[in-house]
């Protein structure tokens, strides 16, 4: 419809009493919108001249004599449910019917949630929609934090999972993986200890909530010309002022680098989530409820298998770069990784925010299955497996080992926060089963492996901080285990963290000390492979708890339009559990210490910025814990408007790097890396150049990856007999929607 010009405003009287029109149609606390028209003659003011929908149709807030100054907008259908039609067309028939379910649930809510007034541009977009997490709720910060809309990070691959830390993995997308990094465990009590999968799965306490003033939809699809994908799509809505509700569904996947003559499919991971948030009236109470569900399932296939003549060459292993023409050890092999979650955190305000009572229920289930069928390719001439250990424990014909965890947590707890002054006090408790079973004898029957494990365990803990402006800062923080008792009436140590932190302006000190036990599969585990255990003859599990005692100091600083970041710590560790050499566990006797310094440095120059970040570790030894020596990542692109500001771009490129050192090898059957010797994976660096737009709700991004193939080696090992993925190109794209 034309925009029509309004007439010179004459003197007009005041509306009787305290009637105001235009206050009677505005949304609650929003503003008019702000006049583009030329023709309005109020440039860069707000425009009295405007129109709010009605029951009847289109009202004039202004006197009769006088049109609205901007366009008339009618929206037949939202934009967000035309995606989601669009994504079903992308999966096979399962899971569009149940995409396609969840939309017709929500289609009557999104058809009368549509805003058909010009005002909708302006009222409704990336700063009306705000997201909220559980952390953000137990410190009664409500107001949410603004939608991620940068391009910094889009092309970047680390960020397309839930874990952006360096990891080492099997070099493709879907595949084992473990942080490459040291990290300080601050997880107590009993946990299964397979986390190879972690990175895919979303945590229940880190989903995020919405508060949307309009339906908020999210679609983002990366592609790889090697076959990497990721495909995530999820959509919220608020109903009425108080509760919001969404789902949230996403996919990763990846085509086959060895062993193949064409795309075949590799590993799949599905993830279904289900949320809702509601806040009462007066804003005393706040809810949290999600349900997650994730399957991940992935083919093991041991790594390349170098013949005679490969080892013979003096390239080797330099010469097992041939891709899909590479031999495989095990081509039967499958791990599945299905978890399934339920979390409900509310609080309750009982005098202002000095003092708040909270409850968090937390049931989750993982479960790890690993199958394979032994054929003739995997034994030698005697019929002893090659790649396994040489005999069987369980079944000769194939291994069906499986693990399943079921735990409740219930934690309750104080809070309060002021200003200067902020704390949470909490008690939790946790009980679970664990139930491990294999299959024997052909056709397979399946037996307990070992007898089921049930728990239960309290914890206490709380944090405490206070700050005074942006100056000084204090904080402590820590939880505890008390002695608890097994099943078998033998006492269990005492595990704890506690971590201190003082700030004063740019620097900063933290001490954090740790005691922990090691995990239920480095307890314990029986398969058709391996067998350890505390009762075990031949590898006795019984191990201390391991100690770390941390101490770092950092500095943050900005100098005109240079940001520099610096940390240093000190690390000591005693009694640490590891994987050996024969991928079983063992303690270090005696005490280990890192020293790890890390610095990142940023830099804008005009329309030009650098982001340079390393990692430095040094070990006296190679005893129980290996890292590269020097991890870094550098990145310098230009960033600025093109074509007349109506798109933002950036191009640069990325360089990855890290030294030699004898990297982790992986055993399927247990789902744990363990240390080898007999392989260097040799320091190399990753090149990758990109170009990354903006146009209004639209992020895209194009990349080269890995363009320094061949400059000057063929390829990379990611693992031991694990290449990375050869130059491939990449795209991806972001469309975010706001009604």
């Amino acid at each position: 419809m034309p925009t029509t010009t309004p007439l010179p405003p004459p003197t007009w009287p005041p509306w009787p009493g305290n009637y105001n029109p235009v206050r009677a149609f505005l949304p609650p606390r929003r503003t008019p919108p702000a006049c583009w028209s030329p023709r309005c003659g109020l440039p860069w003011r707000r425009c009295p001249y405007f129109t709010f929908p009605s029951k009847s149709g289109f009202w004039p807030t202004a006197p009769p004599a006088f049109t609205a100054c901007s366009r008339l907008y009618f929206s037949p259908k939202l934009l967000s449910d035309l995606l989601l039609l669009l994504s079903l067309r992308l999966f096979r028939a399962r899971r569009a019917f149940l995409l396609g379910g969840l939309l017709l649930l929500l289609l009557p809510l999104s058809v009368r949630a549509q805003i058909v007034d010009d005002s909708t541009k302006v009222l409704y977009g990336a700063k009306t929609t705000r997201v909220l997490y559980e952390s953000d709720i137990l410190r009664e910060q409500y107001e949410g934090r603004v939608i991620d809309t940068t391009l910094t990070y889009l092309h970047q691959q680390r960020n397309w999972f839930h874990d952006s830390t360096f990891q080492q993995d099997l070099g493709n997308v879907g595949t084992a993986s473990r942080r490459l990094l040291w990290q300080t465990n601050t997880r107590l009590g009993a946990r299964l200890g397979r986390t190879v999968f972690d990175k895919y799965t979303r945590d229940a306490a880190d989903v995020p909530f919405y508060d949307t003033k309009s339906p908020y939809t999210f679609f983002r699809y990366d592609q790889s010309s090697a076959g990497e994908q990721v495909f995530e799509l999820s959509y919220s809505r608020s109903i009425g002022k108080r509760a919001n509700v969404g789902f949230a569904y996403e996919r990763f996947a990846s085509n086959k680098i060895f062993n193949t003559n064409g795309r075949e499919n590799f590993a799949e991971h599905n993830n279904l989530l289900f949320f809702t948030r509601y806040q009462s009236t007066n804003d005393r109470y706040h809810a949290l409820f999600s349900v997650s569900t994730s399957r991940h399932i992935v083919p093991e296939q041991g790594g390349i298998r170098p013949s005679a003549l490969d080892v013979a060459d003096e390239l080797y292993p330099k010469n097992l770069f041939d891709y899909g023409k590479e031999n495989i050890w095990l081509p039967r092999a499958l791990n599945r990784d299905d978890r399934d979650q339920v979390r409900l955190t509310h609080t309750y305000r009982l005098l202002g925010r000095g003092l708040t009572v909270y409850h968090t229920a937390d049931w989750r289930r993982q479960q790890n299955k690993f199958t394979d069928t032994f054929t003739a390719a995997v034994r030698d001439g005697q019929g002893n497996l090659l790649f396994y250990p040489p005999l069987p424990l369980q079944s000769n014909e194939g291994t069906d080992d499986r693990a399943e965890l079921r735990q409740l947590e219930n934690t309750l707890g104080l809070l309060g926060r002021t200003p200067a002054v902020e704390y949470r006090v909490y008690g939790r408790y946790r009980n679970g089963t664990l139930v491990t079973r294999t299959r024997r004898g052909v056709p397979g029957v399946e037996v307990p492996a070992l007898p089921d494990y049930s728990f239960g365990q309290l914890f206490v803990g709380g944090t405490a901080a206070f700050r005074y402006r942006q100056l000084v800062g204090v904080e402590v923080a820590g939880e505890l285990k008390p002695l608890d008792v097994k099943p078998d009436f033998t006492s269990q140590k005492a595990e704890y963290w506690l971590r201190g932190t003082a700030r004063l302006g740019p620097l900063s000190g933290e001490l954090l000390t740790s005691s922990y036990a090691p995990t239920l599969t480095q307890q314990q585990f029986s398969g058709n492979h391996y067998v350890w255990g505390p009762d075990n003859a031949f590898y006795p599990t019984d191990f201390r708890n391991t100690s770390v005692e941390q101490l770092t100091g950092r500095l943050d600083q900005q100098v005109g339009t240079q940001r520099f970041e610096l940390a240093a710590s000190v690390v000591n560790i005693r009694n640490l559990v590891y994987y050996a050499q024969d991928a079983r566990p063992r303690q270090l006797d005696d005490a280990k210490r890192l020293l790890i310094g890390t610095l990142r440095h940023r830099l804008q120059f005009g329309h030009i910025f650098t982001d340079n970040q390393a990692t430095y570790t040094y070990s006296a030894d190679e005893r129980g814990v290996r890292f590269p020596k020097l991890v870094s990542n550098s990145k310098v692109y230009y960033q600025s408007y093109i074509f007349k500001k109506a798109l933002f771009s950036q191009v640069g490129v990325e360089m990855y790097y890290q030294s030699k050192f004898r990297g982790y090898a992986y055993s399927p059957s247990t789902q744990q890396f363990y240390l080898q010797d007999h392989f260097t994976i040799r320091n190399y660096p990753l090149v990758d150049v990109y170009f990354s737009a903006d146009i209004k709700t639209v992020s895209l991004f194009l990349k080269m990856a890995y363009v320094n193939q061949f400059l000057p080696e063929n390829g990379y090992f990611a693992t031991p007999y694990y290449s990375g993925l050869p130059r491939r190109f990449q795209f991806g794209i972001r469309w975010q929607f706001f009604d």
